[in-house]
């Protein structure tokens, strides 16, 4: 095996890093700001809770509106009806969301329950299928935490409604925060070799 000198090993990690190793402090800056906010969210989980449902019924009415545009733009087309349709079904969540905010919760919460327990199961039967590997038992492991969480998240329902996806999107928040923090100190590094 050839060793890589110096120049091979910066000019790969330009090749992964691509436009990222351009602008390191705008990612250790996101990072940062990633990081705080999760850090709010963890310490706020209601608080966030509330706020990402009620991003939901932003996103929801957008969605209504710009399909009904579409479905009005689109005269003659045999699916006019079923695009109106559509975006009323979408305006009407949205206002349910704002106006039912804690029963949009619980709905939200057995929805991430219902993906734990059947990504959970999903995952143990991909590790029967695979137990002939030796690595077999870490996908186990993932399959029965992630069916441990759906179980854990309808154990406490529907307490848990309030504060559990508050406390997801802040750990979202905090890994992706970290992940973009070590990116651009890893850009900012080779930024400064290249340099050199």
């Amino acid at each position: 095996m050839t060793e890589l000198n110096t120049a091979q090993i910066n000019e790969i990690r330009t090749k992964v890093l691509g436009a990222a190793a351009k602008v390191p402090g705008a990612l250790i800056g996101l990072g940062i700001l990633f990081i705080v906010l999760g850090m709010i969210g963890v310490a706020g989980q209601v608080f966030f809770s509330l706020v990402s449902v009620n991003v939901l019924g932003i996103f929801l009415f957008a969605g209504g509106v710009l399909q009904a545009i579409h479905a009005f733009q689109s005269a003659g087309w045999k699916s006019v009806g079923v695009q109106i349709l559509f975006a009323i079904l979408y305006i009407v969540a949205a206002i349910y969301v704002w106006a039912f905010p804690i029963p949009a919760l619980e709905a939200i919460t057995l929805w991430l329950a219902a993906i734990f327990f059947v990504t959970g199961v999903l995952r143990f039967i991909a590790a029967f299928q695979h137990r002939h590997f030796g690595e077999w038992f870490w996908l186990a492991i993932s399959a029965a935490i992630s069916i441990l969480m759906g179980v854990l998240i309808m154990n406490n329902f529907p307490s848990s409604s309030l504060w559990l996806p508050g406390l997801l999107i802040a750990i979202e928040l905090l890994l992706q925060g970290w992940s973009l923090l070590f990116i651009g100190f890893a850009a900012r590094s080779l930024a400064k070799n290249v340099s050199k």
